[in-house]
């Protein structure tokens, strides 16, 4: 997969070059390339700002500017370096490669697209979701339009849909300064489902969201911490009982904190009656 990112502060994207993603671009999984904006400003003072028009408060970011950003990137020919990981990893082998789990692949591709992915952060945008970061994992070009101010001329983004598919994206009810932080936010659950990025396959199976539940708590070693203990079940050897009860503190904390989410869940007759044990549905 290739990252490209298009915005006003190219340091803000540092993390891009951390951690999983860092680890992605050294196994050649992943390319990321991030833009400077005002490398397609024209004028002096390299503006990419001006006031709405209609008047209002704030400034909008200017289609000419915008534009020729988005044409060079679907071409390639934007100017810049490729991203390069922070702190070299292939020397060290992870847990899972200890431990002889096999990376996880996907058993399924989805249909090949011809055009590049556009991503605009935005908080007018669909809510981002687990779903969304399944299916755009299978992208070969992804590239996010970081706005600022008011936001982008929306002129550039029924523009761009000749050279990409545009998906307005808002990853909560909130307003931030920029996209850049959206923009770290989609890039990371996208990138850790990419096919071999994440080495053990049932690491992304059992996140939350994934069969429409939270995840449960997890606990590691000492047995004993502070007067508190790991759950005894988890100590007991019995895979099967360990399964069920991490399944039955997925629906718990999925009841106690959304519970909407237990409507569209698929749900077995044993999860119906450990709910309908803890009283839901409820009035």
């Amino acid at each position: 997969m290739r990252l490209d990112v298009i915005t006003i502060f190219p340091e803000y994207l540092d993390p891009l070059r951390h951690a999983l993603l860092g680890k992605a671009i050294e196994q050649g999984r992943l390319e990321v390339g991030v833009h400077d904006l005002r490398a397609w400003a024209t004028d002096a003072h390299k503006s990419v700002d001006s006031a709405p028009a209609g008047g209002g408060p704030g400034m909008v970011m200017k289609p000419q500017v915008w534009g020729p950003a988005l044409d060079d990137v679907a071409r390639g020919t934007a100017p810049g370096s490729d991203l390069v990981s922070a702190l070299p990893h292939l020397d060290r082998a992870r847990h899972d490669e200890l431990e002889g789990v096999a990376a996880h692949e996907y058993t399924e591709r989805e249909e090949e697209r011809d055009l590049p992915l556009l991503i605009v952060p935005t908080p007018a945008g669909k809510p981002f979701s687990q779903e969304d970061a399944r299916a755009w994992s299978h992208e070969e070009h992804v590239v996010f339009a970081c706005g600022r101010y008011e936001g982008i001329d929306q002129r550039v983004l029924v523009d761009a849909q000749q050279r990409y598919r545009v998906r307005e994206v808002s990853i909560g009810d909130y307003v931030l300064i920029g996209g850049e932080v959206a923009a770290l936010v989609i890039a990371e659950a996208i990138v850790r489902l990419i096919p071999g990025v994440l080495g053990n396959r049932r690491s992304h199976e059992e996140d939350s969201f994934s069969d429409g539940l939270l995840e449960g708590p997890c606990y590691t070693k000492p047995r004993q911490w502070r007067g508190l203990d790991v759950p005894e079940i988890l100590s007991s050897g019995n895979h099967a009982k360990v399964d069920r009860w991490r399944r039955e503190q997925s629906l718990l904390r999925t009841l106690e904190v959304r519970p909407e989410l237990l409507e569209s869940a698929e749900l077995d007759n044993q999860d119906l009656a450990f709910l309908a044990e803890q009283g839901w549905p409820r009035a």
